[in-house]
């Protein structure tokens, strides 16, 4: 079963969509082309990482853009094989006042929503508030996510950049509005930061699975922590190598995680960055950090039961039995 809870929309932007959309929107050809622009040609930094997301930034602010790149993010996932696609992205990058939300969570959800129906694969959004936005604005995006709850959208995430922008007690707020209207809550934390972050996302806002979570593996008792409470981590190891968060794929805690006894679940982060999907990452997991069929098994039970949506009423494809 292949079940993808980390996956960032505006890192699925096929560069052949990129391409024209740019054209019919009169943007000019970046030099070396669109697929250049977008994807990575091996490890780097953050910086440069997110420099390539952040290339599909203008196409967001056209609704009709918006809603085909979430359709065809949810098609290239289950033409890959996915049985199962969350895809998170930040609508206040996109958008200028809260109305502006609104629309482009309805352009994303719609699209997704296509491509569901056309493909047969599910999936669901996580809208994510950023760091480096004032509190307000991401109690905005909270208020526009809620409004989506249960017709589309079944997350909600803290992102962006962590050495900067550490401080999670101005977003509480935000995650309490995501709360109550029943959304699952996932943060980006210990990604850059320090172990301590990841257990500070699921105490003060209430976060049940923790984004990449690189640096848990550097307090013992952190570690140790998250395996008592059933936290669950989003791993994605070829984008923590990308982004030099790891020095090399042999260097990702994945084993250690699995070793103490944390719940994985498996992300793809941004593909068309990387030029890794899902299956990838989990050969990775196989070939170079020896995991077994066994400890796959295990990502894959995890991943049914740490999903924001409750497979059994939504999607019978997913019983809670086969878990």
């Amino acid at each position: 079963m292949l079940v993808n809870l980390h996956s960032h929309l505006e890192g699925r932007v096929r560069p052949a969509t990129a391409a024209e959309l740019a054209a019919s929107a009169g943007l000019p050809t970046p030099a070396g082309g669109w697929e250049n622009a977008i994807r990575l040609d091996g490890p780097a930094d953050l910086t440069v990482y997110l420099a390539k997301v952040a290339s599909t930034y203008p196409f967001f602010r056209s609704l009709d853009a918006a809603r085909r790149i979430a359709r065809e993010a949810v098609e290239d996932g289950a033409a890959s094989g996915l049985d199962y696609l969350e895809l998170r992205f930040g609508p206040a990058t996109h958008a200028d006042d809260e109305r502006g939300l609104t629309d482009v969570i309805a352009a994303v959800t719609e699209g997704m929503r296509e491509g569901s129906l056309a493909t047969g694969m599910p999936s669901g959004a996580v809208v994510a508030a950023l760091r480096h936005h004032f509190p307000e604005t991401n109690e905005a995006v909270a208020r526009a996510a809620a409004r989506f709850a249960g017709t589309g959208v079944v997350g909600f995430d803290l992102a962006g950049d962590e050495l900067l922008f550490p401080a999670l007690e101005p977003h509480r707020p935000a995650f309490d509005i995501a709360r109550a209207a029943g959304l699952g809550l996932t943060c980006h934390a210990a990604e850059a930061g320090p172990a301590r972050a990841a257990r500070d996302a699921v105490e003060l806002l209430g976060a049940t699975r923790i984004g990449h979570g690189a640096h848990i593996v550097d307090d013992p008792d952190v570690l140790r922590w998250c395996a008592e409470t059933g936290v669950v981590i989003e791993i994605c190891p070829t984008s923590n190598w990308y982004t030099g968060a790891i020095a090399s794929i042999a260097d990702h805690p994945a084993g250690r995680f699995r070793d103490a006894g944390v719940r994985l679940v498996l992300g793809d982060d941004n593909p068309m960055q990387t030029g890794t999907d899902l299956r990838d990452e989990r050969d990775i997991l196989v070939t170079a950090l020896n995991f077994t069929a066994e400890d796959l098994a295990a990502i894959d039970e995890n991943s049914v039961g740490a999903a924001f949506t409750d497979f059994s009423t939504n999607h019978p494809l997913f019983p809670r039995s086969a878990t």
